[in-house]
């Protein structure tokens, strides 16, 4: 019986350190910026994680379920670039680069609705965010009918 613990608990901790691994070798999509981009959206409830100015780019892999609502492709890749907000003349302005996140459909990832879910500084290096509390939470709560993805095309137009 105790070796049996023993393992288990050996076999728990090797499955967490594979999930942390995983999720430091997860790395921003080159090319990203040349996907489809979002109008410029402003957030600008200041108690909101994604308070500023951010923009959503869209793989082309998703971007067909995007403008049906979903569900998705394994694959399919979305990142948001925050930026946060100036005034000038009392209309808010973007200000510096604050944050990137990927999100992508990956159907190993169940504890997040299977998307991997990895956020990035200005710089593009893992900021460590946690991907349950700090994402799909929100997406669960925000946009379980669209395969958890709570932008929509709308915001293309």
């Amino acid at each position: 019986m105790k070796n049996s613990a023993s393992a288990l608990a050996a076999l728990s901790l090797l499955a967490a350190a594979t999930v942390v691994l995983a999720a430091g070798a997860v790395t921003l999509p080159k090319g990203y910026e040349k996907w489809a981009r979002s109008r410029q959206q402003v957030v600008d409830d200041k108690k909101s994680l994604f308070y500023g100015i951010h923009y959503t780019y869209v793989d082309k892999k998703a971007m067909k379920a995007y403008k049906s609502g979903g569900p998705y492709p394994e694959g399919s890749r979305f990142v948001v670039v925050q930026y946060g907000i100036r005034h000038e003349g009392g209309k808010p302005v973007q200000g510096k680069k604050s944050m990137i996140v990927l999100m992508q459909k990956d159907k190993r990832q169940t504890a997040t609705g299977g998307w991997l879910f990895a956020g990035f500084t200005p710089e593009g290096k893992p900021s460590g965010v946690d991907p349950v509390k700090n994402c799909y939470e929100c997406h669960l709560k925000e946009a379980k009918d669209r395969d958890f993805v709570i932008s929509r095309y709308e915001n293309f137009r």
